[in-house]
């Protein structure tokens, strides 16, 4: 007894150690702990935490699971096991996970919190408020709790509940920029409501946080363009986009490479998706972001047969997983190559499995994850029937949509947003990757449908769509707005409104300020 206790005090001085960044002290203490107690779960747990915190997931996954293995009662073990499956876009695997987890007694505001955020990142939002609702309860300090909390609320296009959310975020955090942006971008700022002044202070108090100027900037640009100032909301973008820019390394990301790459996956077309392809047919919608994508998914999934499952990291993830290049990327050129020699047929049969629990049981299933245009062909070789409908918007459009858009700071596929030379160069890569698409992929699996065209001809274009998808005409289609299952998109706000055309053309309220991407575009900007 006496030697477990001891070693019960080691474990919990390795816990407050690894909180610290005193990362190679507990490693140390879990390995003497490990010496006397091979079978001690709670140093495979802590082991999985550190490992985790290194970026090697996969390896966290081993010792997340061996701890489960030797004690299956501690719900924190599948809590941060599932949390590391969604990093690695194992959602479906998550999911199994996290309900396990969710069964179990939970006596950790922490714990409650990850459960919420896992279900959250599977898509189950309406199963993460409780959970989110519990860590508050246990403890109501910490401030991503709350603001946690009004993500999903805000997913789930419960506004009101959001804002009380974020306020609460704010109230015990003055300074949580997430927060700041989320709350700005929920609604329509106005001369007599707006937090502008205290924005514009926040920025100067944090301007050495890159990450911080970057989500107060944007939530500064968007109060002035609601305001009708739209010169200087793009000079506040400039302002916090310079700052993140410059805070990357030159190299930051292989665009040009990428493209290439994803060209060279064609060459594999003509190879037989093999005997044993799944005959299943989910829909992908993909494009650049902000250009219609999530429209395009909330009209599909209007219709009674086909659910959402969101934007999946999925196909991406069984692509890396099976060619195990070396690169920390998912999606790379050296991982997009590679693809071309691993059996096709196993990656489609893996992603229905994969997604079936997300499909929530409907026949047709989208994914809308925006990028999966780099994987159009590995796609249509994996999956034979899969349809692929491709977003296009008007280049000029485009392209300041996807500057004016916060996206995430965890991953480097978007940092081209940070610079408005560097979004003409992605556009036009963009643009050349589609049309060798639509020159080598059958055109009863790919199609490309104009944002423009849905918002001047709503009724022909959504049966355009339906046709293409093999479904139905379901007025509910039309009425894409009164949806109710969750968006986790920036689009979050938008789509629960009916069709209305003021973002078409936006770019020219911003006068000559554009005109270096008009320049840079050259004779695509008239697209």
């Amino acid at each position: 007894m006496k030697n477990e206790t001891r070693l019960a005090l080691i474990l919990k001085e390795a816990e407050h150690q690894l909180s610290q960044g005193a990362f190679r002290a507990a490693h140390g203490a879990c390995i003497e702990v490990l010496k006397s107690d091979p079978d001690n779960a709670e140093a495979f747990y802590l082991l999985g935490r550190l490992t985790a915190q290194h970026d090697n997931h996969t390896k966290a996954c081993e010792l997340y699971s061996r701890a489960i293995a030797l004690d299956g009662k501690a719900a924190r073990y599948y809590a941060y096991f599932a949390q590391v499956l969604t990093i690695l876009g194992r959602q479906n695997h998550a999911k199994d996970v996290i309900d396990q987890a969710a069964n179990l007694p939970i006596e950790d505001a922490y714990v409650a919190d990850t459960i919420g955020v896992v279900y959250s990142r599977t898509g189950f939002h309406e199963k993460a408020i409780p959970f989110f609702e519990k860590a508050v309860s246990m403890d109501m300090r910490p401030a991503n709790f709350h603001y946690n909390m009004a993500a999903s609320h805000q997913f789930l296009g419960e506004f009101s509940k959001a804002e009380l959310a974020y306020q609460s975020t704010l109230s015990r955090d003055p300074a949580h920029y997430r927060a700041w942006s989320s709350l700005v971008a929920l609604a329509r700022q106005t001369p007599k409501t707006n937090h502008l002044d205290q924005l514009v202070l926040l920025f100067e108090q944090h301007s050495s946080n890159a990450d911080a100027a970057l989500h107060l900037g944007h939530a500064i640009a968007k109060t002035l363009e609601d305001l009708g100032r739209y010169e200087e909301s793009l000079q506040w973008l400039q302002k916090a986009k310079e700052k993140k820019r410059n805070s990357l390394p030159s190299n930051s990301f292989n665009y040009s490479g990428l493209f290439e790459a994803a060209k060279q996956t064609s060459q594999s077309l003509q190879s037989s998706a093999g005997t044993e392809a799944t005959s299943a047919s989910p829909i992908f919608i993909f494009g650049l972001p902000r250009t219609g994508t999530t429209l395009v998914d909330r009209i599909l999934s209007s219709h009674p047969d086909v659910v959402s499952a969101g934007e999946l990291n999925v196909f991406a993830g069984l692509i890396k997983e099976a060619t195990q290049t070396r690169s920390n990327m998912v999606m790379d050129p050296e991982t997009l190559i590679a693809a071309s020699d691993i059996p096709m047929d196993t990656i489609g049969q893996m992603y229905i499995k994969n997604t079936i629990e997300l499909a929530r049981g409907a026949d047709r299933m989208t994914d809308k994850m925006p990028l999966n245009f780099f994987y159009a062909a590995l796609i249509h070789r994996a999956m034979p029937n899969a349809k692929m409908i491709v977003l296009r918007r008007g280049a000029m459009d485009s392209c300041l949509s996807n500057y004016r858009q916060l996206f995430t700071v965890q991953h480097s596929y978007y940092n081209y947003t940070y610079d408005l030379a560097d979004t003409a160069q992605f556009y036009q890569g963009f643009d050349h990757l589609m049309t060798q698409w639509r020159d080598v992929l059958p055109a009863n699996r790919f199609m490309e449908v104009r944002y423009e065209n849905i918002v001047h001809d709503q009724e022909n274009q959504t049966r355009r769509l339906l046709e293409f998808c093999d479904l139905p005409w379901n007025d509910a289609c039309m009425r894409f707005h009164e949806n109710s299952a969750p968006v986790s998109t920036a689009s979050s706000v938008q789509v629960r409104q009916p069709l209305y055309s003021g973002s078409i053309g936006r770019w020219k309220r911003y006068g000559e300020q554009l005109n270096g991407l008009l320049s840079d575009l050259r004779n695509l900007a008239e697209d």
